[in-house]
């Protein structure tokens, strides 16, 4: 396991006092800027004197040394390679899949199984202990792309891409339901009831009692669903959508309490939405590369967080890439009036709700797949397209440790609740599971 480098000089720690907020629209936040000095070994070189140098260059094929030259960058790579795929901190490897695996989820009563969903049109259900496969879910004809356990963990649902629902008895092993809804976005769980929700490309999220399968629908615009959240309250869920409108549903009455839309959504597809412990508040994360802080007891936009405030403003080469740079994942701290906010320009932002500024930024050498806080103490865990994972001190901003094992982008990734676990989905075929070791407790 490769230990962080120095990091800047410590920040000033959050106020843990309480959380203000206004409940009119604000248009900018972010402002803080909370630049880390970058440190930069220089290391000194003794120059070689013109003798040498002419002694060197007597008798030399050009010709002949540049082609050795190649030869040996050639074996640096290749070398560099094996290197990346000999490095595995994991201590179980799941390989049954035979294509990239899309999402994995922990049964939230015992966290002692995952349920992984491939490229391959399978799932399966797995102990975390040995990579022992419980049960395949079989029958899925398209790439399943959401998976997941009731909240006591007796049923498990899988979906795949063209809408093809199913869900399983986990300890008969038997499957108990199924639907074909549109072509699926998302599927969640409610957080207390045997209810399963999913939001579909016809702009439609779906909610279904199991096993009975009694259904009901909230029409959206006549546009994909493309995220979805139940509010922990379980009375209501906040929905995203592809024409960048944001909804939030009451459950119950099947109607939208709150439609935000023009300046108040986004100017872009929804990619993400997480809400706080106490479901106050909601963040919204966009192509748009914006992030919204939403009351929810309101419908009020709080604050906006932009990309613009975290990354210098890019030069005309680099405009391409800056167009490419979205909101790939967000989440509020449960211990602090902290949120992370995930890029795909490999950019994770710390902000601090309290004075809705920016207060760190952690840099990746590649894009951010996703990000999950720990449920006790402000440390956010991230994954990215390098194939590592990664856990950064949001109060410093610093790097605690990093995991590798894949050998390719890491697509999903699981916490269990008291954060010593976490489990890997890739587009090697492969799931994996680390042990976290962390030397403050």
């Amino acid at each position: 396991m490769a230990e962080p480098g120095d990091g800047s000089e410590l920040e000033p720690e959050a106020s843990g006092g309480a959380l203000f907020l206004m409940a009119g629209g604000s248009d900018g936040g972010g402002g803080g800027e909370g630049d880390a000095e970058e440190l930069v070994e220089v290391v000194d070189l003794e120059p070689p004197g013109p003798d040498d140098l002419a002694n060197e260059m007597e008798d030399v094929d050009l010709d002949e040394e540049e082609a050795a030259w190649e030869d040996e960058d050639d074996e640096e790579e290749e070398v560099v390679e094996e290197g990346m795929e000999a490095q595995d901190d994991s201590e179980v490897t799941f390989s049954k899949h035979t294509a990239s695996v899309f999402c994995v989820k922990l049964d939230p009563k015992t966290n002692t199984l995952a349920v992984t969903g491939g490229e391959d049109d399978k799932a399966f259900v797995w102990r975390l202990s040995d990579g022992e496969t419980l049960f395949e879910c079989t029958g899925h004809k398209d790439s399943v792309t959401c998976a997941g356990f009731s909240y006591d963990s007796t049923y498990v649902a899988t979906g795949d891409m063209s809408g093809l629902i199913k869900v399983w008895k986990v300890d008969t092993k038997e499957e108990i339901w199924s639907f074909e809804a549109g072509d699926l976005e998302w599927m969640e769980w409610h957080p207390m009831s045997h209810v399963l929700l999913a939001g579909t490309a016809d702009g439609n999220v779906w909610m279904w009692k199991i096993p009975g399968g009694e259904c009901k629908t909230f029409e959206g615009p006549n546009c994909p669903a493309t995220c979805g959240h139940v509010l922990p309250d379980g009375k209501r869920a906040v929905v995203g959508y592809e024409d960048g409108t944001v909804r939030i549903w009451d459950l119950k009455q099947g109607r939208s309490l709150y439609v935000l839309k023009g300046q108040d959504g986004h100017q872009g597809p929804l990619t993400c939405v997480s809400s706080s412990k106490d479901g106050s508040l909601v963040l919204t994360g966009s192509v748009d590369c914006q992030a919204k802080l939403v009351n929810c007891a309101t419908g009020k936009v709080v604050s906006v967080f932009k990309a613009e405030s975290i990354v210098p403003k890019s030069s005309a080469g680099e405009a391409e890439e800056a167009e490419s740079n979205s909101v790939e994942s967000l989440g509020f701290c449960n211990v602090m009036p902290l949120a992370a906010v995930g890029y795909l320009d490999g950019t994770l932002a710390i902000y601090d709700l309290a004075t809705q500024t920016l207060r760190h930024k952690c840099h990746h050498e590649s894009g951010i797949v996703q990000l999950l806080w720990e449920e006790s103490s402000p440390v956010v865990y991230t994954c990215s397209l390098d194939g590592a994972v990664r856990l950064w001190d949001a109060r410093s901003g610093k790097l605690i440790s990093e995991y590798r094992g894949h050998s390719a982008e890491i697509l999903d990734f699981a916490l269990n609740k008291d954060a010593s676990i976490v489990v890997t989905t890739s587009g090697d075929h492969q799931a994996k599971v680390f042990c976290v070791q962390r030397p403050d407790r």
